[in-house]
């Protein structure tokens, strides 16, 4: 280590990560100087020390480690899988960190985007699908590279059905949209999100609202698409216009159409798959990046 600043932002509050590099790696860590000494089995040992080398890489790029990191450095070293993030961030929080893909699908993910004009990111809860696209919108938005960013969700999923829920059709609407300005809010201030929203520059709509329209030097976001239809994604699909873009996202292993109806998503991945000027990206569970109980549960 090269200083005070990169054990700080290695060792966390407390030296917290190295705790959870010893709970991970079933390793007992020395501090020695500037050396970090790694004993226990050789293969637990080579596990941490491979994990550690990609978080030490991170802290000496400015990135302050967190529990998080810790765990995705473990799987990817436990994995064979080179863990460091590439160089660069897409954006940064509100509290002012650094957004990077941290998986190898994340980052797939994020090269598919950067040389399509279709993406579909096809995985299960908690591999950042949903986030990333809310980041890459922003991104190409603050880049000039597209005026307006149109996120959409289909109105109804889990059986819920419009009709039958208490309220006004906005009141209706809004627990399904949610997660999109949670997105939002993780970069954008509250007020920043309103702005935009009131000027134009990002359209947040249940999938219904799209029909009809042409939407040009846009960056469009479908997210939940497993639950459309055929027909609702073929509508969808027929929105794009010059100078867009279009991610679609979705997890077929929790579609809540009707048995006998078969998803808009996976039809349209099939269909896709070998496109030119389209991409479709298989996220899978080691690149889930919420708790790790997450991977226990799907």
């Amino acid at each position: 280590m090269r200083g005070l600043d990169d054990r700080v932002r290695l060792f966390g509050e407390l030296d917290g990560n190295l705790t959870h590099l010893e709970r991970g790696a079933g390793v007992a860590l020395h501090i020695d100087g500037d050396e970090v000494v790694i004993t226990g089995q050789a293969q637990h040992v080579a596990i941490a020390a491979a994990a550690l080398e990609a978080l030490l890489k991170a802290a000496r790029g400015g990135s302050d480690v967190n529990s998080l990191d810790v765990e995705l450095a473990l799987r990817a070293a436990r994995d064979g899988v080179e863990a460091d993030a590439p160089e660069g961030s897409l954006a940064t929080t509100r509290r002012g960190r650094p957004i990077r893909a941290r998986t190898p699908g994340q980052r797939a993910l994020v090269e598919a985007v950067n040389n399509h004009t279709l993406v579909f990111a096809i995985g299960p809860a908690g591999t950042g699908k949903t986030f990333l696209a809310v980041v890459m919108a922003l991104a190409a938005l603050r880049a000039g590279r597209v005026h307006r960013i149109i996120l959409s969700r289909p109105a109804v999923e889990a059986g819920e059905k419009l009709g039958f829920l208490p309220g006004d059709l906005q009141e209706k609407v809004d627990p399904y949209l949610r997660p999109l300005f949670d997105a939002l809010g993780e970069v954008l201030e509250t007020q920043a999100v309103t702005r935009a929203v009131e000027r134009g520059q990002i359209e947040v709509a249940p999938l219904a609202y799209m029909r009809g329209r042409t939407l040009a030097d846009s960056f469009i976001v479908l997210d939940e698409a497993q639950n459309t239809t055929n027909e609702q994604m073929k509508m969808f699909l027929t929105r794009i216009g010059a100078g867009s873009r279009m991610l679609v996202c979705g997890d077929i292993t929790q579609i809540d159409l009707p048995a006998a109806v078969e998803s808009g998503l996976v039809a349209a991945a099939r269909m896709f798959e070998r496109v030119e000027d389209t991409a479709v990206v298989q996220l899978g569970d080691a690149d889930i990046v919420r708790h790790p109980l997450i991977r226990r549960i799907i």
